[in-house]
């Protein structure tokens, strides 16, 4: 894992409160953190993708192309596609904050 990506983590544990969690228990929060925000990514993805795109973008994932194959096709077909990952990702910092 990258130190920005590290750095991002150890600082949504601590505004969450639960820094301070045994390393195990934070480390399965993140995890289930990380799956949701993924699912809504994929979501949001596939509303936005025509049908033929969503046809060909899920035989990428059933072919198990590679994480960076996948998001070259989507920044392609979806224009502001980083941006609206950034925007995902900052909706669900700031629920899980709010909560």
């Amino acid at each position: 894992m990258d130190n920005q990506n590290q750095n991002l983590q150890a600082k949504l544990l601590h505004d969450l409160g639960i820094s301070d969690l045994p390393l195990e228990k934070q480390e399965e929060l993140l995890t289930k953190m990380m799956e949701t925000v993924l699912e809504r990514i994929f979501v949001e993805t596939m509303t936005r993708l025509d049908k033929k795109d969503q046809e060909t973008y899920l035989e990428m994932i059933e072919r198990n192309v590679t994480p960076e194959e996948a998001e070259a096709f989507v920044k392609d077909k979806i224009p502001g596609y980083n941006e609206l990952v950034l925007e995902i990702t900052k909706k669900f910092r700031e629920e899980m904050i709010d909560s």
